[in-house]
């Protein structure tokens, strides 16, 4: 099994032409994985330089910008299963980055929240994640950045309604 900074690059054209027969007429939907999965490894690889694993700098955003957190919500907010977040939460307070107490209203309940070292990788985060930025949309313009992103958020919108209906 390779890690996610082992992912394998080729070049659009041959990817296209590489695409299972199935989704060969379907380039967006071909498309995004793979650049999903080239994006983590990216994420991955500068974020090692600060000692964190991709995902775990959004638990510390989190608490950089909401303070101290209950666990339940942490997992609500980010959206992965609760063994997940456990983990990751367990591996943030081994790396002293965060720590668990019982939350003061009820006593069930862990609360996290960022200790001195946390706060203080929130610029090296910063860093890393204006250097990911550059890497993703290197080439393209101001005005080609603001449509790429635009068109992304519609794509997205397009999903969590997709997502919304067949909930329903």
């Amino acid at each position: 099994m390779t890690s996610t900074d082992d992912v394998p690059c080729t070049d659009s054209a041959a990817s296209a032409a590489a695409a299972p027969s199935t989704a060969a007429p379907l380039l967006t939907s071909h498309a995004i994985p793979r650049i999903a999965r080239l994006h983590r490894a990216a994420a991955g690889r500068l974020l090692r330089r600060v000692g964190l694993h991709p995902g775990q700098e959004f638990l510390m955003m989190l608490l950089w910008d909401q303070g101290p957190q209950r666990q339940a919500e942490l997992i609500k907010t980010l959206e992965l299963d609760a063994s997940t977040v456990t983990r990751m939460v367990q591996r943030l307070e081994q790396a002293g980055l965060v720590a668990r107490t019982p939350d003061p209203v009820d006593g069930r309940a862990m609360r996290v929240e960022a200790t001195g070292p946390g706060h203080a990788l929130r610029a090296d985060v910063e860093r890393v994640w204006r250097e990911l930025e550059e890497q993703t949309v290197a080439g393209l313009d101001d005005g080609e950045r603001r449509e790429f992103a635009r068109l992304l958020a519609r794509v997205e919108g397009n999903l969590c309604r997709a997502s919304a209906t067949a909930a329903r």
